[in-house]
């Protein structure tokens, strides 16, 4: 017996579940197929949302019509806005979440999904002709077609726990791992990495001693990743600041040789910026402590987190380690802490639409691309829905640029670098993070998310009204003289600044370090109602009027080079002026246009001058065949 749908989704992680919401609400008949329903949207590691660049990044899945900002507004323990002392272009919000709560209410909104069947099965194997997918079948040989399929196995993939000296085949939180799947990838000839992650023991609140650790409360000012969000939480809970010391780090140093990461059982690559707390004892051996915060895992739960306590030693060493810590000295360990390793494929096996290039129709999201993070998983996982859906109905796929997105600077990354560890999106990653920020993230994506009828009608119809409410603000105040009166010095000289010797626009006036938009209005003797997000924005677009300027100029030459398309036919052999290395590169990735070229690592500028001559006679030529 087969069951014919358009699109089917391996897997309900934070990839899975946006992929099938995604094709859903685009109208397809979609197929959701999970090892187990109770682990919709499992948080395995730390119970957060966001931090930086990473909350860019749920606020872009939002103003493209995704759901992880809404579900973990309503689920979320405790808000804060990080770097609020720096520029805007590395602000992003951080939430910690109620984890049962949030898989509860994403469960919740996948059910109620129309064109939307969830199902929990085991995937064993891709059904394929002529290198295309048209369904997959299950381990108790059910049969689904589809014409397009994603796979979000996250770290399921020949996964293994490993446990001091102890290790066995297991996915994350001890569940059944996919090994078929995984040798049929191999046997398609899918290049495969070995890739390593891992979690900290997690203990009994009720066993800790809060007094000798530090307080971290969440921010008074209510905030929210989605910009359709208007009810907030408020009666947040604390986290906990503690430190490991010499005596740590002493018992850490007399076991490494029961660490697996040591002893060498560990064999795939672990996440360079999220290292265990043996490695970052070994690596950072001069310094006398490291941070530990303690994250309550949700409001009906004793269970917390002890962030930064990454490790894969023995149990008892896990103990005799917290026992050592402020505060944790009576600590009660609910779960120990655990490595696990998993295959990936290499990325650069990808079109940037996040379709394979070998086999048609057969998308990849999240952590089976090499990524770490539920965020970049969400972010891939919006994408391959919406292309997976857009294969189906003869559309062009969306390709996010890295000028548009830090989600096009993550999925750019890996299709044309790849990785070589656990990829984690990181601010310094995007050379135009002036222009990717948490704040504009609706004005820089909700057109698009329209275009993908992901947003709806009155949302859009929201979002150009804030447009405007903008334009009209900064015209109005480009328009207005102030005069260097007594109140206007009084009101310059309260915020610590130069008193105006002449009459000055408040535009300009605004443009001043020290001014803010409320000192304007003050000045101005006026009451005005705008929407915070409004002023906000014509703040920093006033403030950071040059740079964002010079920053569009350089963007704008980039995509004078990404609307120069290279073929998916051409002959990079036939280019005999071409580099050997440059050749070859060229050759794997596949480039879709010149931008991307030139951001392969071993092609040079000279070799995309080559390139593009080449590219220029091919059109000059189709030009003169077709008169």
């Amino acid at each position: 017996m087969s069951i014919k749908y358009d699109v089917i989704v391996v897997g309900a992680g934070h990839a899975g579940v946006e992929a099938g919401l995604a094709a859903s609400r685009k109208g397809l008949k979609t197929l959701m197929l999970t090892i187990n329903l109770d682990s919709i949207a499992f948080m395995p590691c730390n119970p957060s949302v966001g931090g930086p660049a990473k909350g860019i990044v749920v606020r872009e899945v939002d103003a493209l019509g995704g759901q992880m900002a809404k579900v973990i507004d309503k689920t979320h323990i405790q808000m804060r806005l990080l770097n609020t002392g720096k520029g805007p272009a590395v602000r992003a919000l951080r939430a910690q979440a109620d984890k049962i709560k949030y898989q509860s209410e994403m469960k919740s909104v996948l059910e109620q999904q129309d064109h939307l069947d969830i199902l929990q099965g085991m995937v064993d194997e891709l059904l394929i002709e002529n290198d295309t997918v048209y369904g997959v079948k299950t381990n108790i040989g059910t049969e689904y077609l589809a014409d397009a399929v994603i796979l979000t196995t996250g770290t399921f993939l020949r996964g293994e726990i490993i446990l001091g000296d102890l290790k066995y085949s297991s996915g994350p939180n001890h569940q059944m791992p996919s090994i078929k799947l995984a040798d049929q990838l191999k046997a398609l000839d899918f290049e495969i990495v070995r890739f390593k992650t891992g979690t900290p023991p997690r203990v009994n609140s009720k066993s800790i001693n809060y007094d000798e650790t530090e307080i971290q409360p969440g921010d008074d000012e209510v905030r929210a990743f989605s910009y359709e969000t208007t009810e907030y939480i408020t009666d947040q809970l604390p986290c906990w600041l503690t430190y490991t010391n010499e005596e740590t780090h002493k018992i850490i140093d007399d076991n490494l040789h029961r660490s697996a990461m040591y002893s060498g059982m560990i064999k795939g690559t672990g996440p360079r910026y999220c290292p265990s707390i043996e490695d970052k004892i070994v690596r950072f051996n001069d310094k006398p402590r490291h941070q530990i915060f303690l994250e309550p895992e949700g409001r009906d739960t004793q269970e917390v987190y002890v962030q930064g306590l990454s490790t894969s030693m023995p149990e008892d060493v896990q103990r005799d380690m917290l026992r050592t810590i402020p505060g944790l000295e009576q600590a009660n360990m609910m779960r120990a802490g655990y490595a696990i390793e998993y295959d990936a494929i290499v990325p650069t096996q990808l079109w940037p639409s996040l379709e394979t290039k070998t086999i048609h129709n057969l998308f990849t999201a999240g952590q089976i691309n090499g990524t770490s993070g539920y965020e970049e998983a969400a972010g891939q996982g919006l994408v391959a829905g919406i292309n997976a859906a857009n294969k189906v109905l003869g559309k062009d796929p969306l390709i996010l640029s890295r000028t548009d997105a830090y989600i096009g600077v993550l999925i750019d990354d890996l299709v044309t670098k790849g990785t070589n560890e656990p990829y984690r999106l990181l601010t310094s990653r995007a050379e135009h993070r002036l222009l990717l920020r948490h704040d504009n993230a609706d004005l820089r994506l909700t057109e698009l998310g329209y275009k993908e009828g992901l947003i709806s009608d009155e949302r859009y119809t929201q979002f150009n009204d804030k447009k405007q409410a903008i334009e009209d603000e900064k015209k109005r105040l480009s328009e207005i003289r102030i005069k260097p009166n007594e109140k206007t010095q009084a009101v310059i000289e309260q915020r610590g600044g130069t008193s105006l010797k002449d009459g000055i626009l408040a535009i300009d006036l605004l443009k001043r370090p020290e001014m803010d938009y409320t000192s304007i209005v003050e000045i101005l003797g006026e009451d005005i109602q705008l929407h915070k997000e409004v002023v906000e924005q014509v703040e920093i677009q006033t403030k950071y009027a040059g740079y964002i300027e010079k920053s569009i100029a350089q963007v704008n030459k980039i995509k004078r080079m990404e609307e120069k398309s290279i073929p998916h036919n051409i002959d990079y052999d036939a280019i005999h002026s071409l580099a050997t290395e440059a050749r070859d590169k060229l050759k794997t990735v596949k480039p879709i246009n010149l931008a991307q070229a030139a951001r392969i690592s071993g092609v040079n500028p000279a070799d995309i001058s080559i390139l593009l001559v080449y590219l220029e006679q091919g059109k000059i030529a189709r030009v003169n065949n077709h008169e």
